[in-house]
């Protein structure tokens, strides 16, 4: 059965540093027998096919490999299926229809967020700021945007995430997302 899944890339294309040009990286996909394949802004967003019955880690694991060979330098990479994006979505505490999509964030995470993690985080200081946790994601109202953030800072703490690998999107390029895997299944149907 085909599964259609988002790769998620960390710290790519940032201040002209770690350049991985999107066209290459759909070649890297195609590359690695991937099918629909199909990039989001200059980020690291990537949609893919595949019916190699290969887990997200799996896959994870593949595409690190092969941007390392490719690109001579090895990226932090999330892999997740349209499904789970999806609920990522849908679970949103916040008013995200209310919001603009530069106030919300999703931070995915390739491990649980486990409420420990964050448990020293003084929520009152940073106000009117919020974070809420979900399934390996972590939602950040920010409403002066993450440049100007300092709750966004205190939960990307080395002590707060440490063994994880963490990776923003914003809330429009959330729903790109989920919008973009929903696509790539129906055309598979």
């Amino acid at each position: 059965m085909t599964k259609t899944y988002a790769a998620l890339l960390r710290g790519i294309n940032v201040s002209g540093h770690r350049k991985v040009p999107m066209a290459e990286l759909r070649e890297l996909l195609e590359g690695l027998g991937y099918d629909g394949v199909r990039t989001y802004l200059q980020s690291g967003n990537a949609v893919f096919s595949t019916a190699s019955g290969a887990g997200e880690d799996e896959l994870k694991d593949a595409l690190e490999d092969a941007i390392e060979e490719r690109f001579g330098f090895r990226v932090d990479c999330l892999v997740r299926d349209g499904d789970y994006l999806a609920a990522v979505a849908e679970a949103c505490p916040f008013p995200a229809a209310d919001l603009e999509g530069k106030q919300l964030h999703a931070v995915y995470y390739s491990g649980p967020a486990d409420p420990e993690r964050f448990a020293a985080i003084d929520r009152e200081a940073y106000l009117p700021e919020e974070f809420a946790l979900g399934d390996r994601v972590l939602y950040l109202y920010a409403p002066d945007g993450l440049g100007r953030s300092k709750l966004s800072e205190a939960v990307s703490r080395p002590s707060v995430v440490k063994g994880l690998v963490a990776t923003a999107r914003n809330w429009n390029t959330v729903l790109k997302l989920v919008e973009m895997t929903r696509e790539e299944s129906t055309r598979e149907e």
